[in-house]
């Protein structure tokens, strides 16, 4: 009787075991099977963000360029504002006195010479400019001169494009034309290409003589996405505009898509993290890690956490030249990801996100 107990003893306990398995077996599961509904149909906006790929910014400047660079061109420049130089030919008119209309051909020192009075500098005047000089310069044989000055013929002006530009080279061109007019005759910006740009400018020569040189930063996105057409600088001969290579920074870990990616003005980490596809299952919302260089053997690490930047709670971050940004994985996701890839169970097939 007493082997008869025991044997029904082991069963039993045999048969809870078996039982409390199976329970935790289903429990796993089912929540294997919610996580993963719950992020395949994540509704909130910031995942269908993260899903749409990215537009290349540079594509974004290169349409606004070709659709709005007359608009903007026509906004900031005008025939008044161009600056007269050597080989422009000019017709000057005196009207009170047409014996002293001329024409004249600007010279390499920019000085043209009228059929009476001193020498006038017209180089680097606009056409406004050099009627007041020539007018002044005629007050010593009349009163209140009246003068109107005629461009006839444009000098070519030379102005090189170089850099990230999908054709640099160097540009012969005619009259008044600006930033954008040239950009464009280079068939705008290539993808490594940052959305600022240098406009190199001799500006006369110091006490020694000697050629200074200008820089004027221009912002891309500000002149074109913003329309600020202030921003669409007149160019003249002997202009250097460059177009600079874009930073770089990296995203790997549990993200759609890793890799290297462009660093072009103000770029965000959940920027960052939308250009390389957003998260996977199982990656890990917080605890990312920015590795930053900063000239120091060891990096810098700086952590975020994703949910608490969207919810306001913490700043998003702005990333800098070479950074590596990682997501690591969830460690409980990783897992149910782990056994639904190797287990079925009568009519669910777990183990794809």
């Amino acid at each position: 009787m007493k082997k008869f107990d025991k044997i029904r003893k082991m069963l039993r306990n045999d048969l809870i075991e078996g039982f409390i398995m199976i329970v935790v077996f289903i429990a796993l599961v089912f929540v294997s099977m919610m996580l993963t509904s719950c992020a395949g149909n994540d509704a909130r906006p910031e995942r269908a963000l993260l899903q749409q790929p990215a537009l290349a910014k540079s594509e974004k400047l290169n349409n606004e360029l070709f659709q709005k660079g007359t608009e903007l061109t026509t906004k900031n420049l005008s025939a008044a504002d161009y600056k007269i130089g050597p080989d422009d030919l000019l017709e000057i008119d005196v009207f009170q006195a047409q014996e002293l209309k001329t024409i004249v051909r600007v010279s390499s020192q920019g000085l043209i010479k009228l059929p009476i009075g001193d020498m006038i500098k017209a180089g680097g005047c606009t056409v406004a400019e050099l009627e007041s000089a020539v007018s002044e310069s005629l007050k010593k044989f009349m009163v209140e001169p009246m003068v109107s000055v005629f461009i006839k013929e444009y000098k070519s002006q030379q102005i090189s494009v170089l850099g990230y530009v999908k054709t640099p080279g160097i540009y012969y061109v005619t009259g008044q034309k600006s930033l954008l007019d040239l950009l464009s005759m280079a068939g705008g910006l290539v993808p490594e290409g940052a959305d600022t740009c240098v406009i190199q400018r001799t500006s006369g020569t110091d006490r020694d003589g000697k050629r200074q040189a200008e820089n004027i930063v221009v912002d891309l996105n500000e002149l074109l996405m913003n329309g600020r057409a202030e921003l669409n600088i007149p160019v003249v001969s002997g202009d250097i505009i460059h177009v600079p290579r874009s930073g770089v920074f990296f995203v790997d870990g549990a993200v759609g898509s890793p890799g290297l990616f462009p660093l072009k003005g103000n770029i965000t980490l959940v920027q960052a993290l939308s250009m390389a596809k957003g998260f996977v299952y199982e990656s890990a919302r917080a605890g990312i890690k920015i590795y930053r260089d900063n000239g120091k053997p060891e990096r810098e690490v700086i952590t975020a956490d994703y949910d608490a930047i969207l919810a306001g709670k913490n700043r998003d971050i702005s990333l800098q030249d070479k950074d590596i940004v990682i997501v690591g994985q969830n460690s409980f996701k990783s897992l149910i990801k782990g056994i639904a890839g190797t287990m079925n169970f009568g009519a669910f097939s777990l183990g794809k996100y």
